[in-house]
């Protein structure tokens, strides 16, 4: 949305997650198809909630007209949507391996071992595929010159990874530049520039998915 100049709330963090909480609660108990957990978007005019990060680029992808025009290419940067969430939920198993409601120190001997195996074996499978993406046209993004949704993904997946796992990524990031080319060109799009110099930007942190923890990221 701040890549497009699509207006937007942000409500959870505007009002409290005590607002958040009580939109969820009157949504499921509404005869409304609600959503299981955010991030979700509301559109304003109507009320239509749509849940799931892939969903909803999908959707504003779709709303604003910011796809390809390409109906195949399309369906590709959405399967390429899903794979960068399916390496979220693994970022996130790493120092929760065992459950989301034990805390970090409660698994850490499990949490190490996921780590050693998230970092030698599942950044270079998922960095792989995405470079190869990144190399089929012409241009800083997987669809050449325009940047879609996949391409501002890829930004916070690499923004995030850097920050949890500083020493992996300083040794991996030379052997893939298609991805680091699209991170630094996702940088500097104007919306994005604007973005990241303002307050609306907030910084990674232990409560977020990306969580920097030095025993899972040794030297």
């Amino acid at each position: 949305m701040e890549a497009a100049g699509i207006t937007y709330r942000d409500r959870a963090r505007n009002d409290g997650v005590e607002a958040l909480l009580d939109d969820m609660e009157r949504r499921s108990k509404s005869d409304e198809f609600a959503p299981y957990a955010p991030p979700y978007l509301v559109e304003r005019e109507s009320g239509f909630a749509i849940a799931q990060v892939a969903h909803i680029v999908t959707w504003l992808t779709d709303r604003h007209v910011l796809g390809t025009g390409d109906g195949a290419k399309d369906l590709h940067l959405i399967q390429l949507q899903l794979t960068i969430s399916d390496m979220v939920a693994e970022v996130h198993n790493v120092h929760h391996p065992i459950a989301g409601g034990l805390y970090f120190d409660d698994q850490k001997d499990a949490a190490i071992r996921a780590a050693q195996a998230f970092r030698d074996e599942r950044i270079p499978k998922f960095f792989d595929h995405f470079e190869n993406a990144l190399g089929i046209c012409d241009g800083p993004f997987v669809a050449g010159t325009k940047w879609s949704h996949v391409d501002t993904s890829l930004f916070q997946l690499v923004a995030g990874l850097r920050y949890a796992f500083p020493n992996r990524m300083a040794a991996v990031e030379s052997d893939y530049p298609c991805l680091i080319a699209c991170s630094n060109a996702v940088s500097t799009i104007e919306g994005i520039a604007v973005y990241l110099a303002s307050d609306r930007r907030i910084a990674f942190n232990e409560d977020g998915i990306f969580r920097h923890y030095e025993d899972l990221d040794p030297a």
